[in-house]
């Protein structure tokens, strides 16, 4: 705990108070960083006769508001009866969320989160106002999960916005946010998100616990930084362990399930929990359809995601082998010659895919497009002039890299290339004994998959729960769903 800013004394002690005062005007100071940051500002005000100092960071500042309230300060004439910083923030602050703040430290980093602090002579402790207003972008869609109907709002960066957004959808007095502090440096809101009837207790206690006992200074790379933070050892294991969405609405559906939702302060991505492989299959278009359509989508959805792991792998293994491969499959034979062996091959697209991908995402808007067709033109017609690549070895691998973005998450994504070219290396060595001992150890990796809170990373599978499963592998109306 921090030192309380004043100690009362009595009337004959003036001149201690007045001391006391300065020194702690002074600390504040010091501890801003007030004519150290330029950005910090300062400012001594006299109220009602005595006193007071003003400090606010520049870029946070609501002018409008603050100017109105120092303006009514100023006019106090007469500070009698008041002692106290509760009883001042009662009497002559108008700013909806204020409240009083003995610790000296907690004022410091409320202060650099975006508050107004102000201490006058004589009170004990200090106002805390929040006056603030973020640079915020629009709360336009998010470019990664777009829809033909519904909702084209998003998520931003700010915490208070989300939290907005969120109560726009569910007004419902059990919606609880609980806001916490995380970050031993960044000192970063985060808040978790629950319908108080619905969400399980026992996965809320174990998220709060792992967020207030985290050892991590800086929260650098938001969502990120906690994933990793509360994350089970298992860095070789490439499958995402929890969900993310800049959606509002996927974020409301899945309170409204009973998950729980982290919201955290300087992202537009949420994080949901729990986090199970099945529900990779869920996206939020399937909702905006009819229950058939849309359970035809989560089917489409879950063949392409095999697909995407077995079909370079399975067709390598049967041409490699042309002369066991069966006659009714000779269609699937290479015809031309080739001088780079093909797992060579394979892997080699593999790489120039996600290189395409890299240099897309830092080639300006203008010219993003243009130069991704460009360079898998130019790098595609080469290779196959020069006989480094062969015609079925880009088809299979562009067949793979536009069904990668069938799959909304990218987390998901990667983990299926990495299974996959594990598979295609499996086989390159050992034939068909390294294509069952792959899926064996792909079975083997989901199952060993450790959530970061949750039953399971197969539930309702494992654990079995018919109710939980059928909900999930199939779209339902919505008037008969109970939620």
């Amino acid at each position: 705990m921090g030192k309380p800013f004043f100690h009362i004394l009595g009337v004959q002690q003036v001149k201690i108070v007045q001391d006391a005062f300065l020194r702690r005007t002074e600390e504040l100071d010091r501890r801003l960083g007030v004519g150290r940051s330029f950005d910090m500002v300062g400012r001594s005000l006299t109220i009602g006769g005595r006193r007071a100092r003003l400090w606010v960071v520049n870029g946070y500042a609501d002018d409008a508001v603050l100017e109105r309230a120092v303006a009514g300060w100023l006019a106090i004439r007469d500070l009698a009866g008041v002692n106290t910083a509760e009883a001042f923030a009662a009497r002559y602050v108008t700013v909806s969320d204020a409240a009083a703040e003995q610790d000296m430290a907690k004022a410091v980093t409320a202060v650099l989160a975006g508050k107004t602090l102000l201490v006058i002579d004589g009170l004990s402790g200090g106002v805390l106002m929040d006056a603030k207003q973020f640079p915020l972008r629009g709360i336009e869609e998010p470019d990664t999960s777009k829809v033909l109907r519904g909702s084209h709002d998003g998520f931003v960066e700010s915490i208070m916005k989300n939290a907005a957004l969120l109560r726009r959808r569910i007004r419902d007095p059990r919606l609880t946010l609980e806001g916490l502090e995380v970050g031993g440096r960044s000192h970063t809101n985060v808040a978790l998100c629950y319908l108080e009837d619905k969400a399980d207790p026992e996965l809320l206690r174990q998220l709060r616990e792992k967020l207030l006992h985290m050892q991590i200074n800086s929260i650098a790379m938001s969502q990120e930084s906690i994933a990793e933070a509360i994350a089970p050892a298992q860095w070789w294991n490439p499958f995402p362990k929890t969900r993310y969405t800049e959606r509002p609405d996927v974020a409301t559906a899945s309170v409204m399930e009973g998950d729980v939702v982290l919201m955290i302060d300087n992202t537009p991505s949420v994080m949901l929990f729990p986090c199970t492989i099945f529900r990779f299959a869920e996206e939020i278009n399937d909702y905006y359809f009819p229950p058939l359509v849309g359970s035809y989508l989560q089917i489409v959805r879950m063949i392409v995601l095999l697909l995407t792991l077995f079909v370079t792998p399975l067709w390598y293994l049967l041409v490699k082998d042309p002369a066991g491969l069966h006659e009714s499959l000779h269609f699937l034979l290479i015809e031309d010659e080739y001088y780079v062996p093909l797992i060579l091959q394979l892997l080699l697209v593999e790489l120039i895919i996600d290189v395409l991908k890299l240099a897309s995402l830092n080639t300006p808007d203008a010219l993003s497009n243009s130069f991704s067709m460009l360079g898998a033109l130019i790098l595609g017609d080469f290779a196959v002039q020069a006989r480094w690549l062969v015609p079925e070895v880009l088809v299979y691998m562009a067949f793979v890299a536009i069904a990668n973005y069938a799959q909304h998450s990218y987390e998901m994504g990667y983990a299926v290339k990495l299974c996959r070219m594990a598979l295609l290396i499996l086989i390159y060595f050992f034939d068909w004994w390294g294509f069952i001992g792959g899926i064996i150890g792909v079975v083997a990796l989901i199952a060993s998959t450790r959530p970061l809170v949750g039953k399971g990373y197969l539930y309702p599978l494992i654990p079995f729960n018919g109710r939980d499963l059928r909900s999930l592998l199939h779209r339902r109306p919505i008037s008969r769903d109970n939620t």
